[in-house]
């Protein structure tokens, strides 16, 4: 008993775990009774690497049995030749249909004894010599030994460097290529049967297209070959003899399907060119043309093959244009998808999620769209296409990368999997059957890693490669820009043609030779940038027609592209999401602020394929980051630097979010209100710390407050930021020492922020202090105090309803807003005088600062309703009774406002009115300011600036831009009677 356990044991350490598995060994001369046979070793190591030593010992044993005679000579070969055996036990460790072959062939396995092996170019030439004056079941039998002796060759040479790693290693495609030319060999070698078999094969012409799999060149070891058969003469015959090749090659070799023809199983089997074509032009549908993709004449009459091919490839490359292409297609995988049994879909290699198809139908459809004008993508196989998508620019070339090797390791599990009992499946095996795992880990030539055993191995990198296929396929397949492309007709995609000119005029170019100039500097040359800018332009140029301004925004991409080229993910980010294409597009062709900004910022591009980043930011986060940031420089300047880099940044987050129509109004004004605080605050404390550093003291706390739009948290994209500089003195300086201070600071803050910039202004306007520019630029707390009791006018009481602590010493901050409190919200609100002053300043105002030759209609500061009617009609209202009514006590317009109607100061129909006006003017301001580049208060009287106004108020390129700025003037005059009413009456 113990020396038998000993016996196992030994046979264990080579890979065996059959109980039979010695006894075979003995049997085939590898093992006694002391353990390996002399000369045995080099044998028995070989049949440990092997996928399945057990398999592979039994396959041995079986051919031993069934050819005794020979056996010794097959037995020394295998210890002499190491070119037999690793190919050998390769394939008996491998596939038991292989083994079943050998047994049934004796003599088969010299064919792997020679490293001369059959090269493709004579496959056809051995099967048809097998069949040649045979007929009926010999010719079958001829056919089905001689193509199962080259299928043992192509799976040697596909197998040996597991077992021998010395053997060479052929590549997938290899493989591939070798597997189809084989069976277009069979399918000549049938053909040749068939006509001998069918009266008068001279009477007909009979060419057979292989299809899908075959015509890509890329068949497995067990497949259906689809086949289209095209015939000339007497079709009847043709017929017949297609019919007859069928049944020969199905019963031999593999089955003949030829359901991708016309009309399918339901059409006639052989049809002429006339009649594909007829076919073709009028009946076929979106996935038959993606089907013929990889038609390839491969037998029968080559000049009649040629012809079919010519005669669909132009229907092939033109099928992008049909209406519905892209979502025709998309619909076809959901569909197929759909089919597979839900308790195997995690397990389909071919259909499922992350599976062949996911890879396959992404590769084609982008070959359809971008195909049409692009020779190097027709390619019917998916490796080749593949590289030249990613070659080409079409997918990123890391995508690419990823994508094949991808496929490449499930055709791989594939081919294991069918080459087992040569049966067709796509099934990964269940994670329960370790056994069956572990064997396929080792054909695949997957071993132990980090603690996994083969078959854990196995699964995880199954799943890893499932997740990544499906990842890429929804980032290609489902790309928007492909139904954008596909929109494009052919001749639109050609940028460089003549007809591209007047292509550019319909589309509502207006200079379209200048557009051509754009295109041709973005697009000369043969670099990958060049191609992919082919690709993005004609979508491109339909998307900016829909624009306000075509021509300025091919130009103005143009421009963002020739800034942008060294960076490296620009155009990948605008190839590979749609949705960032046609937002870009929108931008570049409605606003002149966003290009300018973008060159500097580019990083913002990236957010426009995700809304939520884009508009999502928080502005008390963004203010957190940029002080942060700005915290962290060492100096003044790098200070300021940094906080305008920031600033740009969040000024062209906003601007772009506010044109899409992902931030309403007052989020926009918050946001630009909240990013301009920051700046100070970041401005004021680094100017502080260099002051400090300077003079080897602080001796004053300094605090800002915002007034204005800056304290109502109304900034607009070209406001100024109002404020007031208050400081007090630390204990030990004196009041003198304080202003000096602080005097230095603010106008360094001033003359730092407000230094001439391609960014728009960061003027600092302190005009609104105490006797304005006459007065002192910072006062301390008292001398505040002192001036508003003592000299205070109504409308400096007016100004003081939006001051807000924005900046520097918190605590004195308040206490400033403390201290005006009751200057602004006085204690028994105003007198009848004070409200006559505060209308005859209004009535000064509308009178002396509108500009000359303005439209009072459309001013949107001192026009009729706009801005200046609105909040000085709430101002008022807050001045006389803020002391009674909390909820006025509020710097916002809005919440001043809506607190009138809750206090019955106003009814809520006419608050309703005037909130309404104020937020259109307030947005009218700002969107003219984004589509002109510069602060504008009035709305344009005509043209593409009016146009791309009423654009970002959802008009349509179609709509009367006149529409809207009667939708302006009748919301205003609504509010201007309601600011007559409240204003002027008593």
């Amino acid at each position: 008993m113990a020396d038998r356990s000993r016996s196992k044991a030994s046979v264990a350490r080579f890979g065996f775990t059959d109980d039979r598995a010695e006894e075979q060994l003995r049997a085939v001369g590898l093992w006694s009774e002391t353990g390996p046979a002399d000369s045995a070793e080099n044998v028995l190591h070989a049949l440990s690497r092997a996928p399945d030593a057990d398999l592979a010992v039994h396959g041995l044993d079986r051919l031993r049995e069934v050819d005794e005679a020979s056996w010794p000579e097959l037995g020394g070969a295998l210890r002499e030749n190491s070119f037999l055996r690793g190919r050998l036990l390769a394939v008996l460790g491998t596939s038991s249909a292989l083994a079943d072959f050998l047994v049934g062939a004796p003599g088969q396995w010299r064919r792997l004894t020679s490293r001369k092996v059959t090269v493709e170019e004579k496959y056809t030439e051995e099967l048809v010599s097998a069949v040649d004056g045979l007929t009926g079941n010999e010719a079958e039998q001829a056919l089905r030994a001689g193509y199962r002796g080259l299928l043992l060759e192509i799976a040697a040479a596909d197998l040996g460097h597991l077992v021998d790693p010395e053997l060479d290693t052929p590549t997938y495609t290899e493989i591939t290529h070798r597997l189809t030319a084989l069976a277009e060999a069979a399918l000549r070698a049938g053909l040749v049967v068939a006509e001998s078999e069918t009266n008068g094969p001279e009477r007909a012409k009979l060419a057979v297209i292989a299809m899908g799999k075959c015509g890509g060149r890329e068949l497995n070891y067990v497949s259906d070959v689809d086949v289209v058969f095209v015939g000339d003469g007497d079709i009847q015959v043709a017929t017949r003899i297609a019919s007859k090749m069928m049944g020969i090659v199905g019963k031999a070799c593999f089955e003949v399907d030829a359901a991708l023809r016309p009309e399918g199983k339901a059409g006639a089997l052989v049809r002429t060119l006339e009649g594909h074509d007829g076919y073709y032009k009028k009946w076929a549908r979106t996935w038959e043309f993606q089907a013929l993709l990889k038609a390839r004449a491969v037998a029968g009459d080559a000049e009649l093959g040629r012809q079919y091919c010519e005669l669909v490839a132009p229907m092939v490359w033109a099928a992008a244009e049909r209406e519905n292409f892209v979502a025709d297609v998309q619909r076809m995988r959901r569909r197929v998808e759909g089919h597979v049994p839900s308790e195997l879909a995690e397990r389909e290699l071919k259909l499922g999620r992350g599976g062949l198809r996911d890879v396959e139908f992404a590769v084609q459809l982008l070959q359809l769209v971008h195909g049409r004008v692009d020779p190097d993508l027709r390619s019917s196989s998916t490796m080749e296409a593949l590289a030249a998508l990613g070659e080409s620019g079409y997918v990123g070339r890391a995508d690419a990368a990823e994508l094949e090797g991808s496929y490449e390791f499930l055709r791989t599990i594939e081919h294991r999997l069918q080459l087992r009992r040569l049966l067709r499946t796509h099934l990964f095996p269940d994670t329960s059957e370790t056994t069956e795992l572990r064997w396929l880990a080792r054909a695949s030539g997957i071993r132990p890693s980090r603690g996994r055993s083969e078959a854990e191995a196995l699964v995880a990198e199954f799943k890893r490669h499932g997740q990544r296929i499906r990842r890429l396929h929804e980032k290609l397949f489902y790309r928007p820009l492909l139904e954008s492309v596909a929109r494009v007709p052919t001749g639109a995609l050609r940028l460089t043609t003549k007809e591209a000119a007047s292509r550019l005029n319909a589309l509502g170019y207006a200079a379209p030779d200048g557009a051509l100039q754009h295109i041709k500097a973005l697009t000369s040359g043969m670099s990958r940038r060049a191609s992919i800018q082919q690709t993005l332009l004609p979508v491109l140029l339909d998307l900016l027609a829909d624009t306000p301004d075509p021509d300025g925004g091919l130009l103005a991409y143009r421009k963002v592209s020739e800034a942008l080229a060294e960076t490296p993910w620009y155009l990948r980010v605008l190839r590979d999401e749609g949705a960032v294409v046609e937002r870009l597009a929108f931008l570049l062709g409605t606003s002149k602020l966003v290009p300018d900004l973008l060159v500097r910022a580019p990083e913002v591009l990236q957010l426009l394929g995700a809304p939520d980043r884009l508009a999502g930011r928080s502005p008390r986060e963004v203010a957190t980051s940029l002080r942060a940031a700005v915290r962290r420089q060492p100096g003044l300047n790098a200070a300021v630097t940094t906080a305008r880099s920031l600033r740009r940044h969040e000024l062209l987050r906003v601007a772009s979010a506010d044109l899409l129509g992902l931030m309403d109004v007052l989020d926009v004004c918050e946001a630009l209100s909240s990013v301009w605080a920051a700046v100070l605050q970041s401005t004021l404390a680094a100017a502080t710390r260099k002051r400090v550093a300077e003079l080897g003291a602080e001796p004053a706390v300094i605090a800002v407050i915002g007034m204005g739009r800056l304290g109502g948290s109304e900034l607009g994209y070209g406001s100024d930021a109002d404020v007031l500089f208050v400081c007090e003195p630390v204990e030990g300086a004196s009041d003198a020492e304080a202003v000096k201070f602080a005097s230095s600071v603010a106008e360094t803050v001033r003359k730092v922020l407000g230094a001439p910039s391609s960014d728009p202004a960061l003027e600092v306007d302190a005009n609104l202090r105490p006797e304005g520019r006459n007065g002192p630029l910072v006062r301390t707390l008292e001398s505040y105090r002192a001036y508003y009791a003592r000299w205070a006018e109504v409308w400096e009481a007016q100004a003081l309803l939006r001051a807000r602590f924005v900046a520097g010493d918190a605590e004195l901050g308040e206490r400033f807003i403390a201290a005006i409190d009751p200057i602004r919200y006085p204690e028994d609100g105003l007198d009848a005088a004070r409200v006559r002053e505060v209308r005859r300043i209004k009535a000064r105002v509308d009178t002396e600062r509108m500009p000359k030759g303005a439209d009072k209609t459309t001013h949107t500061k001192l026009g009729r309703g706009g801005l200046a009617d609105v909040e000085w009609t709430a101002q008022l209202a807050q001045l006389r009774y803020a002391h009674e009514f909390a909820g006025l006590r509020t710097t916002s317009t809005v919440e001043a406002l809506r607190a009138m109607a809750h206090a019955e100061l106003a009814s809520e129909g006419d608050i309703e009115e005037l909130v309404e006006a104020w937020l259109l003017a307030t947005r009218v301001r700002n969107a003219g300011m984004l589509v002109r580049g510069k602060a504008v208060d009035q709305i344009p009287g005509s043209g593409r600036e009016l146009a791309a106004v009423a654009m970002v108020f959802g008009y349509s390129a179609d709509d009367d831009p006149g529409e809207f700025v009667d939708h302006y003037r009748r919301t205003t005059r609504r509010a201007h009677a309601v600011v007559e009413r409240l204003f002027y009456d008593p």
